[in-house]
């Protein structure tokens, strides 16, 4: 684990969002301090995913502000908010399925590159990109051949093309074997400990995340209802009440 310094990297104030009248975030705060691994849980419908929307620019913000490395990005559109150093993945991956899977790492790198850079340049670099996430073998085959695994590490390539300084990962872990997820969990330390990246991540699943997490923040009913250390989090009689149930939460402490 990288040193923690208690720079604050990222930070929500009070923000605040609705579709309709349906109320999906009601005043977050969150902090996040640089080179942090920090997990964010809630039941379905919590509000995870419209948080990271904020974030990235897809949606606006009700109230409240957004700042990541003390600029306020709440007013900024997507491209601008990524090219800043905020990079994200989704939930249900959409690679360029007709382009290579080189050539999806690619297409961030060009447009982080403002269409500036040498090609061969940058295909060495989307080479280096593949290689670290376990994909240089298949770089020339079509994205649509690869299986839900390689899929997930192909969206991680593509965030990690943008060079981000924070990366948002949204359900990454979803649809993978156990033994997949042991080897994403051990990838995503290496994302911070090697690239020194700040991570995000969207899970349901405490007990999963656990082993990789700093920081554990639960969102229940559009609210932050705790947020600590994993066990702190588990131990949490709200949490445990509200989300959790005391099997799991027992399970999560073993």
């Amino acid at each position: 684990m990288l040193e923690n310094n208690n720079e604050t990297i990222f930070e929500v104030k009070s923000i605040k969002k609705r579709f309709g009248g349906n109320i999906v975030l009601d005043g977050i705060n969150m902090s996040v301090n640089r080179g942090e691994i920090r997990s964010i849980i809630g039941p379905n419908g919590a509000g995870k995913t419209t948080l990271f929307n904020l974030i990235s620019g897809i949606y606006r913000i009700d109230a409240g502000q957004i700042f990541f490395e003390g600029k306020r990005i709440d007013r900024l559109t997507q491209y601008q908010i990524c090219r800043l150093g905020v990079a994200r993945t989704f939930q249900n991956a959409k690679p360029f399925i007709s382009m290579t899977v080189l050539e999806n790492v690619l297409s961030g790198l060009i447009f982080n590159s403002n269409y500036k850079a040498n090609i061969s340049v940058l295909e060495k670099e989307a080479l280096e990109i593949l290689d670290f996430v376990g994909l240089k073998n298949k770089s020339y085959i079509n994205a649509e051949s690869l299986i839900i695994g390689d899929i997930r590490r192909l969206e991680i390539a593509r965030a990690i093309a943008c060079k981000p300084k924070l990366i948002m990962f949204d359900e990454v872990l979803a649809g993978l074997t156990a033994q997949e997820i042991e080897s994403a969990l051990i990838f995503i330390k290496k994302l911070r400990d090697e690239r020194g990246i700040t991570i995000l991540i969207v899970e349901h699943n405490l007990r999963i995340i656990m082993k990789v997490s700093d920081f554990v923040s639960v969102i229940h009913l559009g609210k932050i209802i705790c947020s600590g250390t994993p066990t702190e989090v588990a131990n949490n009689q709200c949490v445990i009440e509200s989300y959790m149930g005391v099997k799991e939460a027992q399970q999560c402490l073993n």
